[in-house]
């Protein structure tokens, strides 16, 4: 069996838990913005997770890096994967559905692959990927809608601002294989959140004021799953299922992420979306598959 080709039961059990685990933050962090400002709730989400792995760091007697070059990444790491898309998605929930928010997630592999191509030799933009590409894109813009782009207002600033952080994460993702490489995985997650940590508590403080612990039960509740289960362990997570699975097959996380966030926000919070944006995510799903190139390949071989 070849990680790319295949996945054992287990690695199927662990894909599909961490695709809960994340479909499931949307709605925590929702609940959260009820209480408290975005910026907060992203330096909730850093700052807990910053000192969960660094406590797994220490446990397993991981060594520091004494580079400074290394840690000048971690703060750009943590500018690019935490600080600008944590930010921008939490001040888009305020005004857009968490499964929608869920879906413009959704393409940061396709913005990734497009980043890739860009900054990569061996990432070349092949004619299937940029197909799904396209269809990727086009899916993003139905689920955003022409309304969107005809009366542009706060709902599809949120929109835009959402899909920006994809982008960002794209470009994370760049700066991770070209800076990153051979720092090992819990070190390097751990020094991206303390240089996002670090750059979130002056803005909090500036833009939201000092942050108060005295909050509902339910504010810390969400508080405590997106920080803790659905960013910290769901990185140690991340990385078994990646070791397991290979990059390709992880991809398919990011098909099951939306429906558990659709679903959650409609059981929890009576949200609906419009068919348009359902429609989004299939081409989006579809550009996706096509991307991936396996199913394509399967049907060609049994035909």
């Amino acid at each position: 069996m070849t990680p790319q080709t295949s996945l054992s039961t287990r690695a199927w059990t662990e894909l599909v838990l961490l695709g809960v685990i994340w479909g499931g933050s949307f709605l925590a962090i929702r609940t959260a913005l009820d209480e408290i400002g975005p910026l907060t709730s992203v330096l909730h989400r850093t700052g807990w997770a910053m000192l969960v792995l660094w406590g797994v760091a220490l446990l397993k007697r991981l060594t520091l890096p004494r580079d400074p070059k290394i840690w000048g990444a971690f703060l750009v790491m943590g500018v690019l994967n935490n600080v600008i898309p944590f930010s921008l998605m939490a001040w888009g929930q305020l005004y857009i559905p968490t499964g929608l928010t869920s879906i413009f997630n959704a393409a940061t592999a396709i913005f990734g692959i497009v980043v890739a191509a860009l900054v990569f030799a061996d990432e070349k933009l092949t004619l299937r990927k940029a197909l799904g590409v396209g269809l990727g894109f086009f899916g993003v813009c139905l689920a955003i809608g022409l309304d969107a782009l005809r009366q542009f207002d706060t709902t599809s600033l949120a929109q835009m601002a959402i899909v920006a952080g994809t982008v960002s994460y794209a470009l994370a993702s760049a700066w991770a294989r070209k800076m990153l490489g051979g720092v090992p995985p819990v070190i390097a997650a751990a020094g991206m959140l303390t240089g996002s940590t670090l750059c979130m508590i002056p803005l909090v403080l500036l833009v939201e004021g000092l942050p108060s612990l005295a909050l509902a039960p339910s504010t810390l509740a969400a508080i405590g799953y997106y920080a803790i289960i659905a960013t910290a362990l769901a990185y140690l997570l991340y990385y078994r299922v990646l070791a397991m699975a290979g990059s390709g097959n992880l991809m398919l996380v990011t098909l099951l992420i939306p429906p558990i966030a659709i679903t959650l926000g409609a059981l929890v919070r009576n949200e609906t979306l419009h068919p348009g944006e359902y429609l989004g995510f299939a081409l989006l799903a579809l550009g996706l598959s096509i991307i991936d190139g396996r199913l394509w390949k399967r049907r060609v071989t049994t035909v």
